[in-house]
């Protein structure tokens, strides 16, 4: 696999700030500031879960995109505020504050936004076609890609891939046993969440598993159509996430910056 071959592929992990990362991803003795240029020069994408926690400022964003390589990307979790609520129809303060709190600061290492459910929410056609008009397509100059993190088994079916449709919004294809998934990521970007990383094995998943998920990920980047694909490793044996992540970019032929 060329490193051309895969050029609009990301592979990364969640976060950048976990202990346990300390002795087996980042170098001893590096400081805790300087992790996120390390890491973001290790791997081609971050997903940011701080996003979904708290409001960022403007300042945070831009520091962000300081420290790392121009052609690095990062994927954010929106506001849970905006996406854990009884009507998402009432969501638009929460989404607003959000979307304007400086994600453009990040320029073009700004990344699909992951709209994630809660487990327990269920499909409502109406009242998320309504969630879904509220998102905006632009903050600034920057265009804006919605991914949907629908986690509850009443969204696998055709009236929600319709409403993404309508409204061009990708949808999460989830490696999971906790969570349903379509059988392929829906939109236009390709956006996989992998959490069955093993403990007892070194790269998180095995060799074999790697490999297929290399040729699942090149055949999404064309099919439908071409188009950006993000992996990330993430949750179940969290302190694996890097070396698997690792080990994928190396099937696709992306090769990390000396240390």
């Amino acid at each position: 696999m060329s490193k051309a071959s895969a050029s609009n592929i990301r592979v990364g992990v969640g976060g950048w700030t976990f202990a346990p990362w300390r002795d087996n991803f980042y170098p001893k003795g590096l400081s805790h500031a300087k992790e996120l240029g390390y890491a973001s020069r290790q791997l081609s994408a971050i997903e940011v879960n701080g996003t979904y926690y708290s409001t960022m400022k403007p300042e945070s964003f831009r520091k962000w995109h300081d420290e790392t390589p121009d052609d690095f990307v990062f994927s954010l979790k929106a506001s849970r505020y905006a996406t854990n609520r009884k009507v998402l129809a009432e969501a638009g303060d929460s989404i607003a504050r959000f979307v304007g709190s400086g994600l453009a600061e990040l320029g073009d290492k700004l990344g699909p936004i992951v709209w994630q459910f809660m487990p327990t929410k269920p499909f409502d056609a109406e009242d998320f076609e309504a969630f879904l008009a509220l998102l905006p397509k632009k903050e600034g100059s920057r265009t804006l890609r919605h991914v949907m993190d629908v986690r509850h088994e009443s969204f696998i079916v055709p009236a929600y891939q319709k409403l993404a449709k309508k409204y061009k919004v990708s949808t999460v294809f989830t490696d999971s046993d906790k969570f349903p998934s379509f059988d392929e990521p829906e939109g236009e970007v390709a956006y996989a969440r992998l959490m069955m990383a093993d403990a007892t094995v070194q790269t998180g998943y095995a060799p074999k598993a790697l490999d297929a998920w290399a040729e699942r990920g090149l055949a999404w980047s064309t099919a439908p159509k071409k188009r950006d694909v993000f992996m990330c490793f993430i949750n179940g044996a969290k302190e694996k996430a890097p070396a698997a992540a690792g080990a994928l970019l190396e099937r696709l032929g992306w090769k990390p910056e000396a240390a």
